[in-house]
């Protein structure tokens, strides 16, 4: 199962690579959350690697959920596959192209480095669909570019560029798109240089208990996402993004 969502390799200088592959969107799903980490978790049991670079097949990183599928609502069990990409011990440098939205944004972040294209686009869409956040990003998103700024981004859901990324730091680098993966795999390969029980070693510290605060916040945003999901709001926002619309949101709970 895992292959029709993700492939797997080890090339030269010690670096595993990990690929979505349900392109040209590579929608976000349990299956495919399971599969990256079923993946990352056998390159961590392979000594021969010593850092993964995270990339996609197709046009886009991950576009968030497919609304149109049952196989995009959030449960628990997706949240505990999620929760697996943050306990595995190796550095992960995350290649981004197109859309890193919603869930997608999650996945991203639970790299240590994200090389982008000036062309991907990052969003916590989630308000703009009439919804909690999820995957951690309460954690991660503030983590990487500070609290202020992630509430901005999670109140507005609003797209940037890979330049804005970067320039707030959620991005590392930005490259011309045919020099996307060998950014990422070169920056993977340095890594790979140093002594790998030390970079594990410093990983850890640096990471300390990031997969626990994962877990925790994930528990509560799951919570406000079942909740949120059976209000007029959450059906509007999604039948104006399937429309391409804007959406025109009443804030009344039923």
């Amino acid at each position: 199962m895992s292959g029709q969502f993700v492939t797997r390799s080890l090339v030269d200088d010690h670096v595993g690579v990990v690929r979505l592959c349900q392109p040209p969107n590579n929608f976000f799903s349990l299956a495919m959350i399971e599969a990256v980490a079923d993946a990352l978790e056998a390159l961590d049991s392979d000594p021969s690697c010593r850092s993964v670079v995270l990339a996609a097949a197709g046009k886009h990183f991950c576009a968030g959920a497919d609304f149109a599928s049952p196989a995009a609502y959030t449960t628990g069990e997706l949240y505990a596959a999620a929760v697996r990409l943050f306990r595995t011990s190796k550095p992960i440098v995350a290649a981004v192209q197109g859309a890193a939205i919603g869930g997608g944004l999650g996945v991203a972040l639970s790299a240590d480095f994200r090389i982008a294209t000036p062309n991907a686009r990052f969003s916590a869409n989630f308000a703009r669909l009439g919804f909690h956040h999820g995957f951690g990003l309460s954690v991660t998103l503030p983590a990487v570019v500070g609290q202020q700024r992630a509430a901005e981004l999670l109140y507005t859901g609003r797209r940037i560029d890979g330049d804005e990324a970067a320039a707030i730091g959620l991005a590392d680098r930005v490259v011309p798109t045919d020099q996307l993966e060998s950014t990422a795999l070169g920056l993977a390969a340095e890594i790979a240089a140093s002594a790998p029980l030390a970079v594990r070693s410093i990983r850890a510290t640096l990471r300390a208990d990031l997969a626990d605060r994962v877990e925790a916040a994930t528990a509560r945003e799951l919570v406000e996402q079942e909740r949120l999901r059976r209000t007029d709001d959450f059906i509007e926002g999604t039948r104006a993004m399937a429309e391409r619309r804007a959406p025109n949101f009443t804030g009344v709970e039923r």
